[in-house]
Formats: C-alpha cells, sequence, structure tokens
C-alpha cells in the first residue's frame, strides 16, 4: 500500500480524499489543512463521507513530510497563490513523494513552462528522487487525453474543440467566482481571470501539448472574450444574490492557431444561473458538462457529464479531474523520478475499485 497524504480539503480535497479511499493500492496517511478549526477533525467527516476513516486532519506540514509518505495529493489552490504552491508541492516532491496536483497551470505542459516553474521542481527531483504529475481540474482529460483519443477515430480532422459548460449556481467557493471569475460584479470590473494574456497562461500548456501529440507546429496562441450581464437578479444556494446587470454568464475561448486558423480550441462558457445567455450551448442535465467536438470527416461531438457531493454537482468535474490525478500515483510510484504531464501518464481501467464503497 501507499502512504498518500491529501494537502488541502476544499473542492478538489475532499474528492481527493474520497479517491484516496477508494483505491486499492493506496492507504490515507494524513491530511494537511490551513484552517484551525479543521484541526483534529476525522478526514472521513471533512470528506463528506458517512464514516470516519480514523485519520485526523493537521496542519503540521513538517511533521507530515518527514514521516516519508509514498504520495502527496495537492489540492490546496494555486490559483492566487502560485508562488507558495510551488514551494509547497517542491518541498514534498524534495521529501521523496510522489506528487499529483491541479494547482500549477503553467506545469501542465512541463516543457513550456517558465524556468521559474520548472527548475525548483527538477531541483527537487533531482535532491530528493520524487517526482510531478500536473493536470487540469476543469478538468485536464477533457482537454488532453479525451480530445487526444477521440481525434484518432476520424478520417480527416480539421479541429478540435474542447468545452466546459457550467451553471455554478451550485458551486461552493465564493471567492474565485466573485472575484477570480467575477460573477456578480459590474460589467466594467476586469476579472483576473480574463485579464489579457491569464487565459492563454492557464491553458496555453494544454493547447501546446494537443499541438505536439497531433504533429503540428503552432503558429500562435490567440484569446476572445465575451461577457453578458444578468438581465434579472438571482438567488444562488451557496453564494447568496447576484444582482441585476452584473456579469452573470462568460465564454471564452484560447485558440491554438495553425496555418492561420483556429485548429485546437479550448472554450469556456460559464454562468451564474441557467437563465444567463440562454442562447449559448447548455449542458444537457442543466448543471454542467465537458464536451470534445472533432470538426473533420466524420464529425464526432463527446459529452460528458459527472455529479458528486449530491446538490453540489458542479463537483463532478472537480472528482473526474482528481480521479485521474489520484489513479496515476501507483504508476508514477512504479516509474523514475521526474517531471511528468498528460502525455506521459497512461489513463488506465478502475482496476480493483468496480464495487468497492
Amino acid at each position: 500500500m501507499i502512504s498518500t497524504v491529501v494537502w488541502g480539503t476544499g473542492n478538489v480535497g475532499r474528492a481527493a480524499i474520497r479517491a484516496v479511499e477508494a483505491h486499492p493500492k493506496l492507504k490515507l496517511a494524513a491530511v494537511l489543512v490551513h484552517d484551525p478549526a479543521k484541526v483534529g477533525r476525522d478526514a472521513g467527516e471533512l470528506a463528506g463521507l458517512e464514516h470516519g476513516l480514523g485519520v485526523a486532519a493537521s496542519d503540521d506540514v513538517d511533521a507530515v513530510l518527514a514521516s516519508g509518505p509514498g504520495a502527496v495529493v495537492y489540492a490546496a489552490t494555486g490559483d492566487i497563490r502560485p508562488d507558495e504552491a510551488l514551494a509547497d508541492i517542491a518541498r514534498a516532491v524534495r521529501a521523496g513523494a510522489v506528487v499529483v496536483t491541479p494547482a500549477l497551470y503553467p506545469l501542465y505542459d512541463h516543457r513550456s513552462a517558465p524556468p521559474e516553474f520548472r527548475d525548483p521542481v527538477l531541483a527537487a527531483v533531482a535532491e530528493g528522487g520524487g517526482s510531478l504529475f500536473a493536470s487540469g481540474v476543469d478538468p485536464g482529460w477533457g482537454n488532453d487525453v479525451l480530445p487526444l483519443l477521440i481525434s484518432g477515430l476520424g478520417t480527416t480532422v480539421d479541429a478540435v474543440r474542447c468545452q466546459e459548460i457550467f451553471d455554478y449556481s451550485t458551486y461552493e467557493q465564493e471567492e474565485s467566482v466573485r472575484y477570480l471569475v467575477g460573477m456578480g460584479q459590474p460589467m466594467d470590473y476586469e476579472p483576473l481571470m480574463l485579464a489579457p494574456s491569464v487565459p492563454t497562461m492557464v491553458w496555453g500548456g494544454q493547447i501546446r501539448l494537443m499541438a505536439r501529440a497531433l504533429g503540428v507546429e503552432l503558429d500562435d496562441i490567440r484569446e476572445t472574450v465575451e461577457r453578458r450581464p444578468l438581465t434579472d437578479a438571482v438567488s444562488t444556494r451557496t453564494m447568496g444574490e447576484f444582482a441585476a446587470g452584473t456579469q452573470g454568464a462568460i465564454r471564452f475561448e484560447v485558440q491554438g492557431i495553425v496555418a492561420g486558423e483556429p485548429r485546437i480550441v479550448i472554450e469556456h462558457i460559464t454562468r451564474i444561473h441557467a437563465s444567463a445567455a440562454p442562447d449559448w450551448p447548455s449542458p444537457p442535465d442543466g448543471d454542467g458538462a465537458h464536451r470534445v467536438i472533432i470538426e473533420g470527416r466524420p464529425r464526432i461531438e463527446v459529452t460528458v457529464t459527472a455529479t458528486d457531493e449530491g446538490e453540489n454537482r458542479s463537483a463532478g468535474g472537480n472528482a473526474t479531474a482528481v480521479g485521474r490525478l489520484v489513479g496515476a500515483i501507483d504508476w508514477l510510484v512504479d516509474a523514475e523520478p521526474g517531471l511528468y504531464d498528460a502525455l506521459d501518464v497512461p489513463l488506465r481501467p478502475a482496476v480493483g475499485r468496480l464495487g468497492r464503497k
């Protein structure tokens, strides 16, 4: 059994605890938290399970890493604290652990990552013998292994489009929704996530990774952004009121340009309520979906929906992203120490997990 630490217990961390507990080759060894109110609480309670796991949450990072865990699922956010997240991750790799995380966007395609992100991890690998696999929480598989797999079914491929379509009215991360994404803010407010070059910083690595796998050269990466106001005030279960006239929906694309045309596209269509931008694509179940469209001959469209955590249905995307990361741990433990991406790490069947609670 691979002793595994879950670092963080937010939307991603809760799913990670459940995924580690369900994996037949992993053993939950510790849970690290930042909030003093969570210290000492059972991991099963924090994860929303109906039973305890006998693992009490701790804020003692030194002690947990000194115990020599085989793996760390780093589930703390890197959105607004990338330097701190990088330092934490390098620390765990230096301790000899395999680390999986969605927190560091630049390392989704580590070959194109800036030296300030790549070099500290490589130094930690050399010093401690650990490994790192970073993949997206939006989720990564929807922007790398799935579109690449589906593209292989075509006779000709004109374009690859990856869509995330979500209504975030049940999401439980108010600070990110209101300020990072800008929902409920005046239309002249510039959300950090939509600032020029930021979408490329976040999703450009996945565009480059797909281009590399498809054997094409990118001319450029471009961005398009469209925002819509709410026509009426709406109320959400987890985040309260959003006023009429404030931002209610966004639609943006990160486009990989090949031979002058957008051929590899990652598109996000995000709402705070189903009534916002009703003419834009909607998910089939009203909550959320990830869709891959291969334009060509034949035209292929695959839509994936996932639900988790009862009413917090948007958490299904987090859970599948975590499943991809946690499911890679035993493969990474057997591999050589290093820095890995989605093209390196195979997506494998859920061996030993069928029927497990």
